[in-house]
């Protein structure tokens, strides 16, 4: 075997520019097809990252020019009269720091293999090693295993490179070992972050990976965390995970536990995901979508064992968690795409799904409702084998029977529940995985002790069923629900709402509904396509509180006995 070596320099980090080079050991063949992915990992998303290269060309061992043509948007195919070592040299513009796929600016530089490291199918299984040369003071920190120097590393192949992005940069970086294993943090950018409180809980979070896989898929961890303003998200890679926040958004109870919870489910995708995932991603196409109908699974589920983690590790309290579940729940029955699109449906068209007003009406997403149909699946288990067997060991049973490189499908996921718990799953895969899932949530909170309740207090008050942006002299409609009134009137997004009942609306719409009852038509003028229109809306109904998940008033020893079973905790009244 002989090595791919990536070599990148930068040298004008102010402008988002670095240098490529990519030496390809010798190949006997009369063309050489090399291609940049037009996705990454952990992103279901075509992001055509090949739009980003520019004065690409090709040389032989000799250094002389190698005839080349552009085959594909992401592929380059260069011609070969003669067996030889063929090299590659290009520019990448690096300033998509929102994708995590790359960043270059004077204080640092985020390298996902994906946006700036051409591969050859030929050579895909080859030893890779990567060599930087960034401004002096840079500290450079990857998954990947460490080479001869600072700034190099070194993987088994590029699937390893594509899955461990490097941090290069001005960065605070920790260290700490936790059972043996070595973890650490790297943080770009200053914030209202505590360290001290991020690194105790970190290594609380890291301890539970027993508390459902009992192994590790890794001997080496890292935390990399930018504290910025112009991105906020994460993504899970082999052994490393990469969480942007806003610079401000660490210090409140709420704002942590969002940086905790990311964190949680990233290190879960450790595992699902990283360790075990759907056949269709296996290996992962770096060209096309990568079809699944599991999604669902390897994302919501993720999502959904976020707070059970938190809850073992001590870092969450009950009272937080069911406040987490009261947002869910809340947002799930607000969402009119959920009684349209299925999990099923929702994970295989991930690729395409759109945002919005016309995604929330028409549409779910594989985190919130793959979160809740796994909720569903966790509690009919423990039903059904009185807490004995949980969703813990489904994902148990996919880690020790469907690592990598194999992959799993439905039928896979169906067999183990069924043989779980002796019974048939298929109706029940029918009913809440197929076919949009129809939850019943008081029946499953009532399961362990728990009810989903108006707080008391709570009123009934007018509801439009649509929301607006507030500009600097009316507000701009940016959703209107599916059926409800706003959409019985004829209204859509971006109209911009003028004037309620003949009087001028205020620029901000927030709380003016209030003087209105529930079933009260009013006339509204507003702008479409600077048309000036009108409708009439009859207000519909809805509580000025949302529902609040709680513990029942008198719970049985059946039921503290099952929350037990699913949180591992004892159900606090």
């Amino acid at each position: 075997m002989a090595d791919v070596n990536y070599q990148m320099t930068i040298t004008q980090p102010e402008h988002h520019l670095s240098d490529i080079r990519v030496e390809f050991p010798a190949t006997a063949q009369s063309f050489l097809d090399v291609k940049l992915p037009a996705w990454r990992t952990g992103r279901y998303e075509i992001l055509d990252m090949a739009n980003g290269v520019r004065l690409f060309n090709a040389n032989d061992k000799n250094g002389h020019s190698l005839k080349w043509e552009k085959i594909e948007k992401s592929t380059w195919r260069i011609h070969l009269d003669q067996p030889t070592e063929v090299s590659l040299n290009y520019q990448v513009y690096a300033n998509e720091l929102g994708y995590r796929s790359r960043h270059i600016d004077d204080s640092h530089a985020f390298i996902d293999a994906s946006g700036f490291f051409m591969y050859s199918e030929s050579f895909r299984q080859e030893p890779v090693t990567v060599n930087l040369s960034v401004p002096k003071k840079w500290r450079s920190v990857s998954g990947m295993n460490s080479g001869r120097s600072a700034h190099q590393f070194v993987a088994a192949n590029y699937d390893v490179l594509v899955d461990s992005p490097i941090e290069t940069g001005i960065n605070q970086w920790h260290e700490f070992e936790v059972d043996g294993r070595q973890y650490e943090l790297v943080i770009w950018g200053h914030g209202n972050y505590d360290v001290e409180l991020m690194l105790s809980d970190l290594k609380k979070l890291v301890k539970t990976g027993t508390e459902i896989w009992h192994a590790y898929p890794y001997e080496r961890y890292v935390f990399m965390v930018h504290a910025t303003s112009g991105a906020r998200g994460a993504t899970e890679h082999l052994n490393s995970t990469i969480i942007q926040r806003h610079r401000e958004s660490f210090e409140k109870r709420d704002d942590y536990l969002g940086f905790i919870s990311t964190a949680a489910h990233e290190f879960i995708h450790t595992w699902n995901v990283k360790a075990y995932r759907p056949a269709g991603m296996v290996p992962y196409d770096y060209i096309n979508p990568n079809y699944t109908k599991l999604l669902w699974l390897a994302e919501g589920s993720t999502s959904y064992l976020e707070e059970h983690l938190l809850l073992r590790a001590e870092i969450m309290t009950q009272q937080e968690m069911f406040k987490q579940m009261s947002k869910s729940i809340n947002r799930h029955l607000a969402t009119p795409g959920r009684t349209i699109q299925s999990a099923a449906e929702t994970s295989f068209d991930k690729w395409i799904n759109q945002g919005g007003d016309h995604g929330r009406n028409y549409s779910t997403n594989i985190y919130s409702e793959g979160a809740l149909v796994s909720f569903a699946l966790d509690i009919d288990i423990l039903k059904r084998t009185n807490g004995k067997k949980s969703y813990r060991d489904v994902h148990q049973l996919l880690y020790k029977n469907f690592a990598l490189p194999k992959g799993f499908t439905e039928h896979d996921v169906i067999d183990i529940l069924n043989s779980l718990t002796g019974a048939d799953y298929s109706t029940w895969w029918q009913a809440h995985i197929t076919e949009p899932a129809q939850i019943d949530f008081d029946l499953l909170l009532n399961e362990i002790g728990l009810e989903l309740v108006y707080p008391k207090g709570h009123s009934m008050v007018a509801d439009p069923q649509m929301s607006f942006k507030s500009g600097s002299e009316l507000s701009t409609l940016t959703a209107v629900q599916r059926n409800g009134a706003a959409w019985q009137a004829g209204l859509t997004t971006d109209d911009m709402i003028v004037a309620i009942n003949g009087q001028k609306a205020p620029a901000d719409l927030k709380g003016y509904f209030t003087q209105y009852q529930a079933g009260e038509t009013v006339k509204v003028d507003f702008f479409r396509r600077d048309t000036l229109m009108s409708t009439t809306l009859t207000f519909a109904e809805k509580s000025d509180k949302d529902k609040v998940v709680q513990v029942v008033t008198d719970p049985t020893e059946q039921q503290k006995a099952l929350y037990k079973a699913w949180i591992g905790h004892s159900l606090i009244k």
